[in-house]
């Protein structure tokens, strides 16, 4: 399976076994051989297996030693859904670049998607999503399908039932409104004189979370200049309206009461259109000049914008929109960008929402020193190495809400310096504390850093968001564009876990400020029946391992009664399976907190909370434990279809394909350890 800019991971991949067949393996064999362990430890292994608990371990660390690229990482896909590959058409089409190959591969993938009942949902087994599935169909129109093919007519019936077009969200009429097919004027308004109000104003632009700023800031450009590329007939989803629109259409539905949030924002767009529509827009030519520069600063050198594909989408979106030239060096280098996102085979093509090698790279390091590989074995050196060149040495937005704080850190992708994170940083921090490199003294000073800069972004509530500090202007989720409820970045529970077992793994003392004050938060957002919820993994399990693991590094007494309740409920939502799973809508309907069929991952997450809590010999940890070495595949891998990562809580979730077996071996090589004995 070739992309055009670095090697993926074969056997991490979504795509069917006919497509993973047209894949070069013969690389990824070499390399795995490069990277196996040298004799003299094989024969040590060969000695000591014993048990079906070694057998699964070293089959699953062998899994790693093949899937390893030779520049040292691992890197998975990031699967999400399909939306990101309908934009993708949706942009070519806008920018006149149609490849009508590439076209049919990405349709050719959308269809794929579909469910038998006609629509695109935004997890594996979630219910049908009306935006998500307007715009797979309009995509599927750009690329030639009729509105009679028997695909576009289950989903348009879908489409009706549930109210239309009208009834889309922001970005999705968005999309539709570039095209002439619903009208700018329902359009939230964003204008563009947000990039002239000062840092201190609620509503500027850094008061936004990363992701948000890198997209709104780009789509204002987009959104001031209202453009319309007319569609030919054929290509029109009027047919997507369940009555043509009225004016009062294009208006926001208000919530019960008068003195709401929601409410008064409604209201304040109201004015915001009369103002847009204003030919007297004294600061708008000023704010543009702004708002373009702040695009082409915030491009990396390869093109990337915030490592995410609605940043990078829309940039190139905005800078075609000011006039740019498709061949451009900036609008050039984005396409590129995007392109170097995709997954390409010989019948399909699918765009990922981001890329994760830092990650993925990080757990899986952790995984293989976690299951007993030697942490001088040149497989994990070159890894660990591979972090290390991969720091962030340069300011990035975060340096305006702290200004005297040096840089450091991690990133989650191969190239995002603008937007490092905590969480990636304190992974890779933890994974290569132990592991030799060449240069150990030059590891030290990297980890320094990026401590520093870690406990320097802590906010002033005690927690950890990702991207920012104080991003908790939670009054900016009930703008009406807000309607995926995720434009700030606040401290969370998994982030101040993570953090405190940062802190911890380095020896941080218990009374230090940055861990009382976090500790002090995690008491507070421990749920009434025990557990934490989870902003980044699905969703109270990954919650309470992130915390459970934070407090177990820092010493805490895991016998209180606060922390018993969270082993109690973990206990208590242990499937009969002897596994754990949690289901997406548990953001949605908290009564299904822990409930869900049995995952590989959230297994391994649960494992590891039980084992950091003491519980190593519990009937709870040995059923787990059987039952990922009962579900263990001959090649060491874990089939898992449920989506267990989360990108916005409700709305966009994810698949990490590395997750399915790196935290198994994370877990069972933790219970070896602690255990000392087989399975």
């Amino acid at each position: 399976m070739k992309i055009s800019k670095n090697p993926i991971s074969h056997a991490l991949t979504s795509f069917n076994d006919a497509a993973r067949e047209t894949a070069d393996n013969s690389a990824a064999r070499k390399s795995g051989k490069i990277h196996h362990l040298p004799a003299t430890i094989w024969k040590k292994k060969e000695s000591t297996v014993s048990s079906p608990l070694d057998i699964a371990i070293e089959r699953t660390q062998e899994f790693f030693f093949r899937e390893q690229l030779p520049a040292g990482y691992w890197w998975a896909e990031l699967e999400s859904n399909a939306t990101i590959t309908a934009e993708y058409i949706m942009l070519f089409h806008f920018m006149g670049l149609v490849n009508r190959e590439k076209e049919r591969k990405m349709a050719n993938y959308l269809l794929r998607q579909q469910t038998t009942e006609g629509y695109w949902t935004i997890w594996h087994g979630g219910p049908g999503d009306l935006s998500t599935t307007i715009e797979a169909y309009f995509a599927l129109k750009l690329a030639g399908y009729p509105a009679d093919h028997p695909s576009m007519s289950k989903a348009r019936a879908f489409i009706l039932e549930h109210g239309g077009i009208l009834k889309a969200r922001v970005f999705t009429k968005i999309f539709l409104a570039l095209f002439g097919e619903f009208s700018w004027l329902g359009v939230p308004s964003m204008p563009i004189e947000m990039m002239l109000l000062p840092t201190g104003f609620t509503f500027n632009m850094y008061e936004f979370s990363s992701w948000s700023r890198a997209t709104i800031i780009p789509l204002s450009i987009v959104m001031a200049e209202r453009p319309v590329r007319k569609l030919p007939p054929w290509a029109r989803v009027q047919e997507l309206y369940v009555r043509p629109p009225r004016p009062t259409d294009y208006t926001f539905t208000k919530e019960d009461g008068i003195l709401t949030w929601k409410n008064i924002f409604i209201g304040i767009d109201h004015v915001l259109k009369v103002y847009e529509a204003s030919p007297i827009r004294p600061g708008r030519k000023k704010a543009m000049a702004i708002a373009e520069k702040w695009v082409l600063e915030h491009q990396e050198p390869t093109g990337d914008w915030g490592g995410i594909q609605p940043a990078m989408l829309n940039s190139v979106l905005a800078l075609h929109v000011l006039g740019y030239a498709n061949d451009h060096p900036a609008v050039a280098k984005g396409l590129q960008a995007l392109a170097n996102f995709c997954i390409e085979g010989e019948d399909e093509l699918v765009l990922q929402s981001c890329v994760s090698p830092v990650w993925d790279t990080a757990l899986g390091l952790m995984a293989m020193v976690d299951s007993g590989v030697p942490t001088d074995h040149p497989s994990l050196s070159k890894a660990a190495q591979w972090l290390l060149d991969r720091e962030v040495r340069r300011p990035g937005d975060w340096k305006i809400k702290c200004p005297d704080l040096e840089p450091g850190g991690w990133a989650f992708e191969f190239m995002n310096d603008w937007y490092p994170d905590v969480d990636d940083s304190g992974i890779v921090m933890m994974a290569i504390k132990n592991v030799k490199v060449k240069d150990q003294r030059a590891k030290e000073d990297t980890i320094t850093r990026g401590i520093a800069w870690c406990l320097g972004m802590q906010s002033k509530n005690g927690g950890w968001g990702a991207f920012d500090k104080d991003n908790t202007k939670h009054i900016l989720n009930k703008i009406p564009f807000a309607d995926l409820e995720a434009l700030i970045d606040p401290p969370t529970a998994d982030l101040t876990g993570r953090m405190l077992e940062l802190m911890g793994t380095y020896g941080y003392p218990k009374d230090h400020p940055a861990a009382v004050r976090a500790l002090k938060f995690i008491r507070e957002t421990q749920e009434p029946d025990g557990p934490w919820w989870g902003r980044w993994g699905v969703n109270y399990i990954y919650g309470t391992w992130s915390v459970m693991s934070g407090l177990a590094a820092f010493g805490e007494d895991m016998s209180q009664p606060w922390i018993r309740k969270a082993v109690d409920w973990l206990v208590e939502h242990q499937n009969e399976d002897g596994g754990w799973g949690e289901c997406c809508e548990s953001y949605v309907d908290p009564r299904l907190a822990g409930v869900g069929p049995s995952t590989a991952s959230q297994t391994g997450w649960a494992l590891l909370t039980l084992l950091a809590a003491g519980e190593v010999a519990s009937s709870s940890v040995v059923r787990g434990v059987q039952y990922l070495l009962d579900t263990q595949k001959p090649d060491g891998t874990w089939d898992e279809d449920a989506f267990t990562g989360t990108g916005f809580p409700k709305f966009f979730m994810i698949k990490y394909h590395i997750y399915r077996n790196c935290f198994p071996l994370m877990a069972l090589g933790r219970y070896r350890t602690l255990a000392g004995k087989g399975l």
